[in-house]
């Protein structure tokens, strides 16, 4: 294998670790992980996904706005969010990756209750040093069952 091959590979393997940390951040709780992921100016969309799901929420824009927001919205619920099948490109010091992620959403108060989502991720990421960080990522909904209610705290 050539050094370029083998820069390749290890290009899109921290693109997929980026979106572990992001996921790892919000189902631990742990803000620093979670803004790990994100350029300071990052955007996140998840309007797509919600608009299926029967509610509205706002494009995010910058690091910290994201990870407020995340962090209050889902601060009652038990998270576990799998990523699966990512299609990396890298060209340069850019990435993009498509990825399923399956999200799991269970009140904390009563898990009887949960929202399972399964959703498409469309990221595109810039190089910092070592590490690759999200520039922006929007969210649409592939399916979802049970009580979509518990994203709300109904």
């Amino acid at each position: 294998m050539s050094s370029t091959q083998l820069q390749d590979t290890a290009d899109k393997l921290a693109v997929v670790e980026t979106l572990y940390r992001f996921a790892a951040g919000i189902d631990l709780r742990d803000e620093v992980l979670l803004a790990s992921a994100f350029t300071e100016d990052a955007i996140s969309d998840f309007r797509p996904a919600a608009a299926k799901a029967g509610f509205e929420y706002p494009v995010l824009q910058g690091r910290q706005t994201i990870v407020a927001a995340l962090s209050g919205s889902l601060a009652g619920i038990d998270t576990t969010h799998s990523v699966s099948n990512p299609r990396v490109s890298v060209v340069g010091d850019r990435a993009q990756v498509d990825a399923l992620v399956e999200a799991q959403h269970v009140p904390q108060s009563d898990h009887s209750r949960h929202y399972l989502m399964k959703n498409r991720y469309d990221v595109k990421l810039v190089r910092a040093g070592d590490a690759w960080l999200i520039q922006s990522v929007t969210v649409d909904n592939v399916w979802r069952t049970g009580d979509p209610g518990v994203l709300s705290g109904v």
